[in-house]
């Protein structure tokens, strides 16, 4: 029994460095064939593409002329800050700011419309409740109009014919969405370019990977009254107007919820790392940031024979350093690979993360 298990642990290590070996192999032949091209067609597709970003929050600001519409705004017994609340879903925050008054609302559209309303009651001057109701209900009117129209010219400037009326309208909803503070519409658009130049140099239908790109958070579009991740709502509405089985599962899999069944989602996949990783596309709170790094830092040091994480360049990159001791050089190959598992599997963070190992050894002598 003693001579079989030590049989087997021979075996298992044999087996164990074998692995290793192959790993490293495989993934040099890849660089060595991919890299090269796929350098290429990124940065051609790059080159030919430039967007401007939006930076929101939800809070908008409206400047008063005087303090003395503060009191108006409020009303007697506060029926008139009661009375637009109710008619436009937003909180009207009247403090001791001179000159300014806050709309507070997680709904962009929502908080859009009132800004939109009060800036209108300001310059008409009628502030009272039947107002405020006539004045909303324009508002709604021409921003649903406005809606409509940057979907339609989205689609044109696409040169994408046939787009569902539904979709359409949720594509103008867009505009006023935002993800780490990109504005989601723009990062639709700029990944519907992406995938379509990524298609050309393949020699693939570009109009659907245009589609793919564009409707691939088509799922932020909707409410609450959706329930699931983004992902999952997106492929329902994309099944629902008959969108090719192409752009719905390229919905559903940009995150890996579930797996790419087409070049065209590995295309769209792409596209949404590289538009979200550009620097400035995206904005977060200091707080949620150093939150992010934290968590990345100690998945990392999680790992056995790791002795030190740090996360650089805005937690797009993370150093790892491992013990000399504990880690071999064909080790680390397979830590490398697992780390980068882990941190997609329990991590959410936009674009992409480097995970770069470090193994050396210091050797100190003191010459007396």
């Amino acid at each position: 029994d003693e001579a079989r298990n030590s049989l087997i642990e021979k075996m298992q290590r044999d087996v164990d460095h074998e692995g290793d070996v192959m790993i490293q192999r495989m993934v040099e032949r890849v660089k060595d064939n991919g890299e090269d091209r796929c350098r290429d067609i990124l940065a051609s597709t790059l080159q030919r593409i430039s967007s401007s970003y939006c930076q929101e929050s939800t809070v908008s600001s409206i400047e008063i002329a005087s303090d003395d519409m503060k009191g108006r705004i409020i009303g007697r017994e506060g029926r008139n800050i009661r009375a637009f609340e109710k008619a436009t879903g937003v909180d009207v925050i009247v403090d001791d700011s001179p000159g300014v008054i806050t709309l507070s609302c997680f709904d962009p559209i929502r908080r859009e419309m009132g800004s939109r309303s009060l800036n209108k009651l300001l310059a008409d001057g009628r502030i009272h409740p039947s107002r405020i109701e006539e004045v909303v209900a324009e508002t709604k009117k021409s921003l649903n109009e406005e809606i409509q129209k940057s979907g339609v010219q989205v689609s044109f400037d696409l040169d994408l014919p046939g787009v569902h009326p539904k979709l359409v309208t949720m594509l103008g909803r867009l505009k006023y969405r935002t993800s780490y503070g990109q504005n989601v519409l723009s990062h639709s658009v700029e990944c519907a370019r992406i995938c379509g130049m990524i298609a050309a140099e393949f020699g693939l239908d570009q109009d659907l990977a245009k589609r793919c790109g564009l409707f691939h958070d088509i799922g932020k579009a909707v409410d609450h009254q959706y329930q699931g991740g983004h992902p999952e709502i997106g492929a329902t509405i994309l099944k629902r107007y008959d969108e090719a089985k192409e752009v719905i599962n390229s919905a559903s899999s940009h995150h890996n919820d579930v797996p790419q069944e087409s070049i065209y989602a590995v295309f769209t996949q792409a596209a949404d790392s590289i538009s979200g990783s550009r620097p400035g596309a995206r904005g977060e709170s200091l707080e949620r940031y150093v939150e992010r790094l934290e968590k990345l830092e100690n998945l990392v040091t999680s790992f056995a024979g790791v002795s030190n994480a740090q996360a650089i360049q805005a937690g797009r990159e993370v150093r790892v350093f491992v013990n000399a001791q504990k880690i071999s050089d064909k080790k680390a190959v397979r830590l490398a690979h697992e780390v980068a598992k882990q941190i997609e599997e329990q991590l959410t963070y936009p674009g992409e993360i480097k995970i770069t190992l470090i193994r050396e050894t210091r050797v100190v002598e003191y010459a007396r």
